[in-house]
C-alpha cells in the first residue's frame, strides 16, 4: 500500500457492541524528512516541532540531538534492506531489541527513506544527463543525413523531395519513443539495480500512466515472464505488437507474445468478473427454495467468450456468489489481498500452500491500482478424501472508482512444470475474485465470485455434494473465513477485556495467538497431501484404506516441530449428528475425558486461559491442564484452538512445555515452540449446503456431519529412527478406540 495513504486506513469494529474509540488505525508517516538515516532526535518529528511550536515563544522549541551507536545503525541498516517499511510491532521489537524508543526507530526508518530516494534521484539524474547527451549528438548526426540524403542503392545523392513527409514525421516519433524507451530503462536500472533488455512502451504523451515492474530470476520465476509496463488508470485490450518489436532487436518476440497475452488474460478476466458479479436473471438463477443461485451455463456460454479455451474432457463446473459486510476498511482489505504473506496469514485455513513466481506490473502512481501479479497456490478441504487444487493464476488488482475496487484471478498454463501432478485434483480457475465497495464505519462490502472447473472423479463420494456446492472451495467459504478472520483481528487490536483467567498482556494474546495459528497449520498438513510441508504417505498392509498414514522427519532445521521422525494419521466418516451438536462436544473440557483416550488417566481437565477470537464463545483459543484424580496437578498443559463459521469447524490441540508457554504468555517468540498438534475437522455432510443464507443446515444445526480425524505422534527422537509396523498399528489402534468413543458418545447424547 502506498504510505501516503496509509493515514486514511483504519480497522472495523465489532459492530454496535464496540466503542468506536478502540478502531485500530493503521498509520505510517513518511512525511517526515531529517538530516539522515544515522541521526535523529529524541522523541520528536517535524510536524511534533510545529504543533508544539504553537505554543512557545517565536515557534522554537528545543531539541535534544541523539546520535546512534555503530551497533544500533548496522543493526537497522540491516533491517532496513529486509523491509523499509517496517509496521508497528518490528518498530516496538528494535526500539526494545537496541535500546531506543519507539519514535527514535520510527524516525530513523523515515530519514533512511528520504536518504535513499535523494541518493536514487541523484543517480536517475545522472543517467539521464548522459543519455540526453547522446540523443543530441544522434539527432544531430540524423538532421545531417537528412540535410544529404544518401540512395541506398546507388549510394548516390538522393533526389530532393525523396524523403516524404510521411518518413520524416516516422523519424521523429521513433527518436521520441526512443527517449520514452531510454528514460524507462533508467528507472528500471534505478529500482532493479541492473539494465534490462530494452523494449518499446508507450510515450508519456499517450495519456497512460506506466507501472514499473520487477522481473525475479529465481528458481520460481515463471518462464518467459519478466517486467513488463502495465498501464494502470485505462487499461489497453493488449500492448500494440508491432510498438513492442521497435525497441532493441535482442528482445526475443516469443518473449513479448506471452507478455501481451498475459495482459489480455488478465483484463479479459477483471471484465468478466465485473459482469459476473454484478448480473443477477438470466445469468444467475435462484434454486427452488429460493436460498441459493446457481450459474446459468448456455447463459454464461453466450455472454462470454471462453478465455482458458473449451472446458476439459471430463471436467465439471463450480460457481457460486457471495455478498457481505466485512469489519476492515477497503485499503487494508487490498493491501492484504495483493501482499501475499498477509494474504496466506488472512486464509491459512484454505490456503495450503503459495508461491510468489513474479511481478509483472507492481502498480501506478504507488498504489495497487494496475498491480499484475503470477503466483501459484494450493488450496485445501480438510479431509484427505478431497485432494489438493493446484492452480498457477494471474493476479490483478485495479481500482475502478474512488471507494470501489477489483481483485481478479484466472489460471495460466504458460510455462507450468507437469510433475507430480498426480498428487492434485486436475482443475482450473477461471475469472474469480472480489469486488470491494468502502462503507461507513471502516467496514467494507465484498462481493465474491468463485468460478472453477475441475475433475470430479478424484473427490470422494460423501464429501461431492458439498464440493459441487461451493461449501469447499467457494465464495461462501472465502467470505466466511475473512470475515471470521477481520473479527478476530478487531478484537486483538482492541482493549476490550477477554474472557481469560489470567492476566495477559495484549503482546501475550498475540504469540499466544500466533502459536495457535501455528498449531492449526500443522495440523492441517498432516491431513492433505501439499507440497508446502512434505509428508511422504505410506501403505501397510494391516491399515484399512479408509485410515491415510504419513511420515515427516525433522533434522533439526525447524525448531517449530520436534526433532526426530513424526507419523500423522487421518481419517474422514460420516455421523448422524449436527454439526454444531458435534462442534459442542468436541470442543467441551468437562467431556474430553470421553473421547481422548490419551488423556483418560489424567483425571478432568479445567481451562486456565481463553483468549476470545470472535464474539462467538466457540472462537477461541485456550490453556487446558489436567488435574489428578486425587486432586492434585499433573502438570500437563494443553494448547487448544477452536472456531466455527457458516460453512465448517475445527477443533485443534497440542501439548505444549510449561517453561516454553510461560516465554509464549509474556510476550516472547512463539516460533520455538515445539508442536505436534491432533484435533477435528468438521463439515455438515452436504444436505441443503451451499450458502450462508439456508434456512436449514447453514449453521452446522441440522443435518449429519462429516468428520476427519487427525493424530500426530512422534515415533522417535532421533532422525535416523526407524519406523516399525508396530508404530503404525499403535497409532492405528488410538484412531479407531478414538472414533469409537465418539460414536458411543453422540450415540448416547
Amino acid at each position: 500500500m502506498d504510505h501516503h495513504n496509509q493515514g486514511h486506513v483504519e480497522m472495523g469494529l465489532l459492530g454496535e457492541n464496540f466503542d468506536q474509540s478502540l478502531i485500530a488505525r493503521i498509520r505510517d508517516n513518511d512525511g517526515y524528512e531529517s538530516r539522515s538515516g544515522s541521526d535523529n532526535f529524541d522523541g520528536v518529528s517535524g510536524e511534533d516541532d510545529q504543533e508544539a511550536g504553537d505554543d512557545t515563544p517565536n515557534n522554537q522549541r528545543s531539541k535534544k540531538y541523539h546520535r546512534h551507536t555503530p551497533h544500533q545503525i548496522q543493526e537497522l541498516e540491516t533491517f532496513f534492506k529486509d523491509s523499509p517499511h517496517p509496521d508497528e510491532k518490528q518498530r516496538l521489537e528494535l526500539s526494545r531489541k537496541l535500546g531506543l524508543e519507539t519514535k527514535q526507530v520510527k524516525f530513523w526508518f523515515q530519514n533512511r527513506r528520504t536518504q535513499m530516494k535523494t541518493q536514487l534521484e541523484r543517480h536517475e539524474n545522472l543517467i539521464l544527463r548522459q543519455e540526453n547527451d547522446k540523443l543530441r549528438a544522434e539527432n544531430s548526426m540524423m538532421k545531417e543525413a537528412m540535410a544529404n540524403p544518401i540512395c541506398s542503392n546507388c549510394g548516390s545523392p538522393a533526389i530532393p523531395g525523396q524523403i516524404s513527409f510521411d518518413e520524416h514525421q516516422l523519424r521523429i516519433e521513433n527518436a521520441r519513443l526512443k527517449d520514452e524507451l531510454n528514460r524507462v530503462c533508467a528507472l528500471s536500472n534505478k529500482f532493479l539495480g541492473r539494465p534490462i533488455s530494452t523494449m518499446a512502451l508507450p510515450g508519456s504523451d499517450s495519456g497512460l500512466e506506466l507501472a514499473i515492474g520487477r522481473n525475479n530470476n529465481s528458481n520460481n520465476t515463471l518462464t518467459g515472464f519478466g517486467s513488463i509496463g502495465v498501464v494502470g488508470s485505462s487499461f489497453p485490450m493488449g500492448l500494440d505488437m508491432g510498438m513492442m518489436q521497435m525497441g532493441n532487436n535482442n528482445v526475443n518476440d516469443q518473449v513479448q507474445a506471452e507478455r501481451s497475452m498475459l495482459i489480455d488474460l488478465a483484463l479479459s478476466a477483471l471484465d468478466e468478473l465485473m459482469k459476473m458479479a454484478q448480473a443477477d436473471a438470466p445469468l444467475w438463477i435462484n434454486t427452488l427454495d429460493g436460498d441459493n443461485e446457481v450459474l446459468n451455463l448456455d447463459e454464461y456460454a453466450r455472454i462470454f467468450p471462453p478465455c482458458l479455451g473449451p472446458k476439459p474432457p471430463g471436467y465439471v463446473t463450480e460457481a457460486t456468489r457471495e455478498t457481505g459486510m466485512v469489519m476492515m476498511n477497503s485499503l487494508v482489505l487490498i493491501e492484504t489481498l495483493m501482499d501475499l504473506n498477509r494474504w496466506v496469514e488472512m486464509f491459512g485455513s484454505i490456503i495450503a500452500r503459495f508461491a510468489p513466481l513474479d511481478v509483472v506490473s507492481s502498480g501506478v502512481g504507488g498504489t495497487r491500482s494496475g498491480t499484475l501479479l503470477v503466483l501459484e497456490a494450493e488450496l485445501q478441504m480438510h479431509t484427505p478424501l478431497v485432494p489438493v487444487r493446484q492452480t498457477r493464476m494471474l493476479r490483478l488488482c485495479k481500482q475502478q472508482s474512488e471507494s470501489q475496487w477489483a481483485v481478479v484471478d484466472v489460471s495460466v498454463e504458460m510455462g507450468r512444470d507437469p510433475t507430480n501432478a498426480h498428487s492434485f485434483v486436475r482443475c482450473r480457475r477461471l475469472p474469480s475474485g472480489c469486488i470491494v465497495q468502502d462503507m461507513p464505519n471502516g467496514y467494507s462490502k465484498v462481493t465474491l465470485v468463485e468460478h472453477w472447473q475441475y475433475d470430479e472423479n478424484v473427490v470422494h463420494q460423501l464429501y461431492r455434494p458439498m464440493v459441487n456446492a461451493g461449501v469447499g472451495f467457494g465464495a461462501h467459504r472465502w467470505l466466511a473465513t475473512l470475515q471470521r478472520q477481520c473479527e478476530c483481528l478487531a478484537i486483538l487490536s482492541s482493549s476490550i477485556p477477554t474472557d481469560d483467567h489470567t492476566t495477559l498482556s495484549q503482546g501475550g494474546r498475540r504469540s499466544m495467538v500466533k502459536l495457535a495459528q501455528r498449531m492449526v497449520d500443522n495440523f492441517c498438513s498432516g491431513i492433505v497431501a501439499s507440497s508446502g510441508r512434505r509428508w511422504d504417505t505410506l501403505h501397510v498392509d494391516t491399515i484399512g484404506e479408509d485410515v491415510k498414514i504419513m511420515i515427516r522427519t525433522n533434522e533439526g532445521g525447524d525448531p517449530g516441530d520436534p526433532h526426530g521422525v513424526m507419523l500423522s494419521a487421518t481419517t474422514s466418516f460420516w455421523l448422524p449428528v449436527s454439526r454444531q451438536t458435534l462442534f459442542d462436544f468436541l470442543r467441551d473440557q468437562h467431556r474430553r475425558l470421553e473421547w481422548d483416550i490419551l488423556s483418560s488417566g489424567a483425571g478432568t481437565m479445567q481451562e486456565v486461559a481463553l483468549i476470545a477470537k470472535g464474539q462467538s464463545h466457540g472462537n477461541c483459543v485456550s490453556l487446558l491442564r489436567a488435574n489428578g484424580l486425587n486432586g492434585n496437578e499433573t502438570g500437563m498443559v494443553i494448547l487448544q484452538e477452536t472456531w466455527t463459521d457458516a460453512t465448517g469447524s475445527m477443533v485443534v490441540y497440542a501439548p505444549v512445555d510449561v517453561q516454553s508457554l510461560n516465554v509464549v504468555m509474556s510476550g516472547g517468540d512463539s516460533s520455538y515452540v515445539a508442536l505436534l498438534p491432533s484435533g477435528f475437522a468438521i463439515h455438515a455432510d452436504g444436505t441443503n449446503v451451499g450458502g450462508g443464507n439456508q434456512s436449514s443446515g447453514s449453521d452446522g444445526s441440522g443435518g449429519g456431519s462429516l468428520l476427519t480425524v487427525g493424530l500426530q505422534i512422534l515415533v522417535s527422537s532421533l532422525p535416523t529412527g526407524k519406523l516399525t509396523v508396530e508404530s503404525v498399528e499403535t497409532v492405528n489402534n488410538v484412531m479407531r478406540a478414538t472414533i469409537e468413543k465418539i460414536k458411543e458418545a453422540v450415540r448416547g447424547g
